[in-house]
């Protein structure tokens, strides 16, 4: 029987798109039966009316539903008029959205211009988070939420005049105080967070809206948007949904990190608009986000999966399947990266060039270690008839079709599976919908309660290295965000993606995906109107300088708005804070306050050695 504390979504084994209402934004509507929308934000001065127009119309012939612009003080608000009559006598008619912090008066002024406003609930009327412990009784927290239902309501008829649409969208680093003060900085504040400001919007009978709840950490991410799934099921609500992982970064490891964080709840059929946080120019985005929606294309018509339900790990928190360890994969090791050598030798590819070197090597039916040791790779009939392996360290290679069939016709599989000592599945799925097939296979072994380790192997036909990046992320990243695997190979049938790639995806979703960090990761936002430095310039430099330290997160933030709360994890910090000055963070501790662009990089250095965590590179 399912658990019911755990729905979010109405079937884990078949993917349909979760039912949200319709909203209409300009002419574009959202949500329903309509098709997942792309949208992108532009990185201009919005007062510069010529700069914005250009790129909203770059962004829009890339593809893009929607575009968002910053609205950080009145006279970008009163611009957005000028930025609108531009567009339209240019023959563009897509909707624009007011992305508002802070300031809810700049809301009202951009309402009567632009389809939809965006605000941040953690912001919007509380005052910016301080990061203080502050204690509320239950008399003062109702107080402060009554204080926000009357600011909220007149926005809310103000909205309705204008037929405007709302994004409530919250960010894990803009919590308020009052928020953390009760639920801390976890799944459930955010989700709250939303939730007070939709209980307004319910009763007032406004459903003009649409939510976003974003995180750098993919598993805060996935974990937060299904409870608020479940929450909205709860009290009779179902607005649509809007997904991104914010400070994605740039490049590949923004690619895989983005796919992995909106892939996994893409695969449940969560979302009705998708953003790719790149640090990188804004129609960058937009092929992106329209690969990893086709992907999910394929996902409509599949095979049909089984599964026991009642098996189904907690969709909210992290818990890593329980595991024997074997040699050191499962039990409480790090997933374990294959590199499947395909025709080649061990002896071809050594020595591998930096310091992401796989575990083990798949070749053929046997599984190399780095010295050349070899284990078998065996089918069922081998691993239940053939006692001269008994006692052996072997993989069984098979995927939950034929696992099912044979478990059907010799149920004693399941007591000697249970006995084995040295043993790892390879588990590959050849379904349409891998992700579920996969998921479902996991749920069959908690209820048999066999603790042998898995490794996820996937096999792709791809000859672009970014779609075998969004397709592999966005299949097998979720699974290891709740707690699945404890391995994983992906091979490629075309050459021209080469072994080193194919072993770096593999360390990237893992990484993606908070399971192993092997080299430094970069925290950074894509940039917007209020960045005053060039984010792409500079985060090419600060990666080149500091991407020997493989230990460290670092996090490269354009402005202050959410940069300090974004990187929250992060070890150090780089943070615009006005016309060419910097803030170095250690943590979330302020260190060095305006220093100087062009010194900031050196800076950084020195608070990272002074700190203790400076490695020279080797």
């Amino acid at each position: 029987m399912e658990n019911a504390n755990f729905r979010y979504i109405n079937n884990l084994c078949r993917y349909e798109r979760y039912k949200t209402s319709e909203v209409q934004i300009g002419d574009i509507p959202v949500g329903g039966e309509n098709p997942i929308r792309i949208q992108s934000m532009t990185d201009t001065d919005t007062k510069d009316t010529e700069s914005t127009v250009e790129q909203i119309i770059k962004i829009i012939k890339a593809g893009a539903d929607y575009v968002r612009v910053t609205v950080k003080d009145q006279r970008d608000a009163e611009n957005l008029r000028y930025i609108k009559k531009e567009l339209v006598d240019r023959g563009y008619h897509n909707p624009l959205i007011g992305d508002i912090h802070f300031n809810p008066k700049l809301a009202e002024i951009a309402a009567r211009y632009i389809s939809k406003i965006r605000i941040n609930p953690g912001n919007f009327y509380d005052k910016r988070a301080q990061f203080k412990h502050l204690l509320y009784t239950d008399e003062e927290y109702r107080a402060e939420l009554q204080k926000i239902e009357e600011l909220f309501v007149p926005f809310l008829k103000m909205l309705k005049k204008t037929n405007t649409a709302l994004r409530i969208g919250a960010n894990q680093g803009s919590l308020s105080d009052r928020v953390m003060s009760r639920y801390g900085d976890t799944p459930t504040g955010i989700v709250e967070s939303v939730m007070e400001f939709l209980r307004i919007c319910k009763k007032e009978n406004f459903s003009n809206v649409v939510l976003s709840i974003k995180s750098s950490n993919t598993r805060v991410m996935v974990y937060t948007v299904r409870l608020l799934c479940h929450k909205m099921q709860l009290e009779d609500m179902n607005y649509p949904l809007h997904l991104g992982v914010t400070e994605a970064g740039e490049g590949e490891d923004g690619r895989i990190k983005s796919a992995v964080g909106i892939g996994a709840l893409l695969a449940d059929g969560i979302g009705d608009t998708i953003r790719i946080s790149l640090t990188e120019s804004p129609e960058r985005e937009i092929p992106v986000a329209r690969k990893l929606i086709d992907h999910f294309r394929s996902y409509y018509i599949h095979q049909p999966i089984t599964a026991p339900l009642h098996a189904q790990t907690n969709p909210f928190e992290y818990e890593r399947r329980s595991t024997r360890p074997v040699i050191n994969m499962g039990g409480r090791n790090l997933p374990v990266v294959v590199a499947d050598l395909g025709d080649r030798s061990l002896a071809e590819i050594l020595p591998i060039r930096g310091k992401r070197i796989p575990d083990y090597f798949l070749s053929g039916n046997k599984v190399l270690d780095i010295a050349g040791n070899s284990s078998p790779v065996i089918s069922l009939e081998e691993y239940l008839f053939e006692s001269t392996r008994w006692g052996r360290m072997k993989f069984i290679r098979t995927n939950k079709q034929e696992f099912d069939r044979f478990m059907n016709m010799h149920p004693e599989i399941i007591t000697k599976l249970k006995q084995t000592r040295k043993t790892v599945l390879i588990l590959e799925s050849a379904n349409k919908n891998p992700f579920a097939e996969l998921r479902a296979f996991f749920m069959m072994l908690e209820t048999h309660i066999w603790k042998v380790p898995v490794i996820l192997y996937r096999k792709y036909n791809e000859r672009s290295l970014e779609d075998l990046h969004i397709k592999a992320s966005a299949d097998l990243g979720g699974l290891f965000i709740d707690g699945y695997g404890d391995g994983l190979c992906i091979s490629n049938e075309h050459d021209n993606i080469t072994f080193t790639e194919l072993k770096d995806l593999s360390f990237g979703i893992l990484q993606a995906s908070r399971m192993r960090v092997s080299r430094t990761e970069f925290i950074s936002c894509p940039g917007c109107g209020r960045t005053l430095f060039d984010l792409h310039e500079t985060t090419r430099r600060i990666k080149e300088h500091f991407g020997h330290l493989h230990h460290l997160k670092i996090g490269i933030m354009g402005c202050v708005v959410n940069g300090p709360g974004e990187m929250s994890d992060a070890d150090y910090g780089f943070v615009g804070a006005g016309k060419n000055n910097v803030n170095l963070y250690k943590g979330q501790k302020l260190v060095k306050r305006h220093i100087p662009y062009e010194n900031a990089v050196e800076e950084l250095e020195q608070l990272i050695r002074e700190s203790g965590d400076w490695n020279d590179r080797t």
